[in-house]
Order: C-alpha cells, then sequence, then structure tokens
C-alpha cells in the first residue's frame, strides 16, 4: 500500500496488519496489545498531532503505513543496541523506536554516535511514553509485532530496503535558538549535571538557572557538527539539575530564547515538503509547553513522542522522514 499516517480504530489497523502491510504504530498500552501480530512495531503514547490538530486518544492508534518491504524486525537489548545498523540493508532505512526511562535509551542517547555505521546508513524514530498522569506509575512499552510481545527494556527497529532511484531523506525541525545567555560547558557526559563552567567561570548550573531566573521551559541548545541540538531540563534539584538527555563534555551549550508562538513559528519553519512524507513525530514537551492540543502544526502529523531519534537522541524537536529520488 501507499504511504500514509492517520489516526485509526484498532479494528481498521487491524486489517492493515492482515493484509501485510509495514507499519509503524503508536497507541495507549491497551490499544496496542489487540493489535494481531505482523510487519509492524510499536510504541506508547496517548498522544497525536492530527491534520486537525494535537490530541490525547486512548482509545484508537496512530498507523504510519510506510509502503515499503521489510527486510527484518528485530529487538535489541543493550548488548545487542549498538550493532542495530549492521543489520539495517546497505540502501535503505531503519526506523526505531525506544522506551523511555530504560537504561537501553540511555546507553543509545550517550553512545549512538560512535556505533558502527551511524551517519552511514539513516535511521530515525521516537520514544515511547504514557500518559502524563501516569508518569511514575506506568512503563513506556515498544512491540516487536512479528513476535507479538512488548518490551520495556529493549529497543525495536524495522529495517526497509529502499529502491535504488530512492533515498531516505531525515529532517530535524527545531526552532529553538542559542539565547544570549552565559556559555556552559560540562567536565561529564551525562543525563544530569551540577558544577560546570559559564563563560569559563565555575558555577553550579542549579544555582545559576535560580539565580537568573531561567525558565526552564526553554532547552539547553549546542551545535553538534552544524545541528543545533536541545537538552530539555527534566528537573532542577538544589544542587543538580536533571535532563531528558544527556550533556556532553567539552560542548559549549547555552539556554534558548523562548518561542512566543509555536505553532505559527513550526509552520513557517517547516521547510518546503521534499519527496513523499513517510513519518513524523514531535516532542510531548513542545505539546506540553506551547499548547498544542486542538492547535494544528501544519503537514507534520505523527506520535507525540517522549524524544525524537534521528540519528541520535533528540529533545523538543519535530522529526521528518521523506523518501526523495536519488
Amino acid at each position: 500500500m501507499k504511504h500514509a499516517s492517520q489516526l485509526m480504530s484498532v479494528v481498521e489497523a487491524s486489517q492493515l496488519i492482515e493484509q501485510g502491510a509495514s507499519l509503524v504504530i503508536a497507541g495507549s498500552t491497551e490499544s496496542l496489545e489487540r493489535l494481531p501480530a505482523g510487519n509492524w512495531i510499536g510504541g506508547t503514547t496517548p498522544y497525536f498531532m492530527t491534520e486537525a490538530g494535537g490530541l490525547c486518544d486512548q482509545q484508537q492508534v496512530f498507523v504510519q503505513a510506510l509502503g515499503l518491504p521489510v527486510a527484518r524486525i528485530a529487538s535489541y537489548d543493550r548488548v545487542q543496541l549498538p550493532h542495530v545498523l549492521e543489520d539495517a540493508p546497505e540502501h535503505g532505512l531503519t526506523l526505531l523506536i525506544l522506551p523511555a526511562a530504560s537504561q537501553v535509551l540511555e546507553d543509545y542517547a550517550q553512545q549512538a554516535p560512535d556505533y558502527a555505521d551511524m551517519f552511514i546508513k539513516p535511521i530515525a524514530g521516537w520514544v515511547a511514553g504514557m500518559h502524563l498522569d501516569q508518569v511514575g506509575q506506568a512503563r513506556a512499552l515498544v512491540y516487536n509485532g512479528q513476535e507479538g510481545r512488548s518490551y520495556a527494556d529493549q529497543a525495536v527497529a524495522l529495517h526497509c530496503p529502499l529502491p535504488e532511484n530512492l533515498l531516505a531523506h531525515i529532517e530535524i525541525v527545531n526552532l529553538f535558538q542559542p539565547g544570549s545567555g552565559p556559555v556552559l560547558r560540562f567536565g561529564e557526559t551525562g543525563f544530569s549535571a551540577a558544577d560546570c563552567l559559564a563563560d569559563e567561570q565555575p558555577a553550579n548550573l542549579a544555582s545559576l538557572i535560580r539565580e537568573r531566573q531561567i525558565d526552564t521551559r526553554v532547552p539547553l541548545v549546542a551545535d553538534y557538527c552544524g545541528a543545533l541540538i536541545n537538552v530539555s531540563v527534566q528537573a532542577v534539584d538544589e544542587h543538580k539539575v536533571q535532563f531528558y538527555a544527556p550533556v556532553f563534555a567539552g560542548v559549549d551549550y547555552r539556554f534558548a530564547e523562548p518561542l512566543e508562538d509555536y505553532p505559527s513559528q513550526f509552520i513557517e519553519a517547516l521547510p518546503a515538503q521534499e519527496g513523499e512524507m513517510l513519518l513524523g513525530c514531535n516532542c510531548i514537551l513542545n505539546y506540553l509547553y506551547s499548547q498544542l492540543e486542538g492547535r494544528c502544526t501544519g503537514a507534520l502529523t505523527g506520535p507525540i513522542t517522549f524524544g525524537e531519534v534521528a540519528y541520535q537522541l533528540l529533545n523538543q524537536t519535530a522529526v521528518r522522514i521523506s523518501l526523495i529520488e536519488s
């Protein structure tokens, strides 16, 4: 079948699975558990961006039909995950879903840039989560549809070969720009930080945030080899700050400039569509902080996720994967 991306009932999704379609599916645990085995991977989230706007729906599922053959669907634990791209076709695309708050996600976040074939073979995807009322109670789950199994501690990947005339085009849509505050540099890579250098002077990050009254709804932003990458703040303790993605030692960060109107600015920033869109996702923090429920973000539809993957782990970002002529 052709590429399609839409919210549908479990019955409708089951029919597509039974027809043999290759699919990426997002939904609540209860909805995903009702789906039959087949050529699909999935992850938990009840939040979606539809053509009508953002919404929360625990009954329906968001289905992204790839219209591509499946070379392999596989699950990866912490030992296997560094080899994920060694399983990918030489000319193809790997779609990856990781569970939030898992060790396998932490591993990917910190180590993915060093994986074999990273930045040579395209890989993109997202992080599964849960309803925000269930944070700390429910587990994020990912699904290997061929096995009919779910995992809270493994990643799942769908490897697709592509026709020779097509290439996977992965775009990061990030509205955040570095602000005018101090340049921050950390001595260690990790999901938390206490001490840092602020404009080359020793500082405690938590104290700096309080003293400068920094709005932590905006992320830290750094230039990673030409791409602006966000690191979102999860919590500020007395002496330490927790992040949703790792900060890397020796990289310069700044807190971002605030956004005034995310939906309008997002539509303006979204590049013109190249080729045919295959898959998209947007971050739960954008949904929350920019109040996207009921508000439209243009042509980019898909799950609202707890992290995004465009080669490496991203935060407060949207990702779009398209197929373009080579």
